[in-house]
């Protein structure tokens, strides 16, 4: 093998830890149809020039017997390699798009993305139940193991409104030209958690988190508004069948 192919299966090793990590040597052998051991080559080439790292997952029950796979994902400094590197062809794509297509295959475009994020991390927001702030919490759980760095904070005392929190974005660099993306991901935001909601700031508009407003009372105030409604109907039509 020449250094040149040695270089571009390299490349390949990394783009998938990229694209599937966490992942293991194993997998990657498979589906690059090599050895383990030349893939454990590369992976060690990676290690030492700080591109990858081993994932260390949180401890969940009780460890199997022998010694874990070990699994691999790109080191922060590579994160941002790999996000400038997409950002500058992402832009690149999404304005020929526009301009081939027209502003609503822009506006197609981020709406997939955002059913794309919503199909993702439904399931684990079903599995909170059907309280909004529940919802919000799980959603900030899987979108920080994502790589968006985000939490939940409360509005005052948190009975009426919470702020999700993100301290990463990976399309923030694009959505600072392309807004549709933000638009569409807060809608998805919105779908998940189960009430309308309001994005505030974001990391594309210059902010330094993008924060989501999350009124956690409007189901309670919708439901109470509805009893007094129904109340209210039920008396008149009591007033009214006294009067005939």
């Amino acid at each position: 093998m020449t250094q040149s192919d040695d270089d571009s299966t390299r490349a390949r090793v990394l783009d998938l830890i990229a694209e599937k990590g966490p992942v293991s040597a194993a997998q990657l052998a498979k589906v690059l149809s090599l050895t383990p051991a030349a893939v454990r080559r590369h992976i060690t080439a990676l290690e030492d020039a700080e591109q990858i790292e081993v994932h260390t997952p949180a401890q969940t029950g009780k460890r199997g017997r022998g010694r874990p796979a070990r699994h691999y994902v790109l080191t922060p400094k590579a994160r941002t390699s790999f996000a400038e590197g997409y950002s500058d062809l992402a832009n690149r794509a999404l304005r020929y798009l526009s301009q081939v297509a027209g502003d609503k295959a822009v506006d197609s475009f981020a709406a997939a993305r955002g059913r794309d994020l919503e199909r993702r991390y439904a399931a684990v927001v079903e599995s909170a139940g059907k309280d909004p702030s529940e919802r919000a919490r799980a959603l900030a759980d899987a979108l920080t193991l994502d790589g968006y760095a985000a939490s939940v904070r409360d509005v005052g005392d948190g009975s009426f409104a919470i702020q999700l929190c993100q301290g990463n974005c990976p399309v923030r660099d694009v959505a600072g030209e392309f807004h549709e993306l933000c638009d569409a991901e807060t809608q998805a935001i919105s779908r998940l958690v189960g009430v309308p909601v309001q994005r505030l700031a974001t990391l594309a508009g210059g902010e330094h988190v993008c924060t989501t407003h999350i009124p956690i009372a409007m189901p309670a105030l919708r439901k109470r508004a509805v009893r007094a409604a129904a109340k209210t109907r039920g008396l008149e039509t009591k007033r009214m069948e006294g009067t005939r």
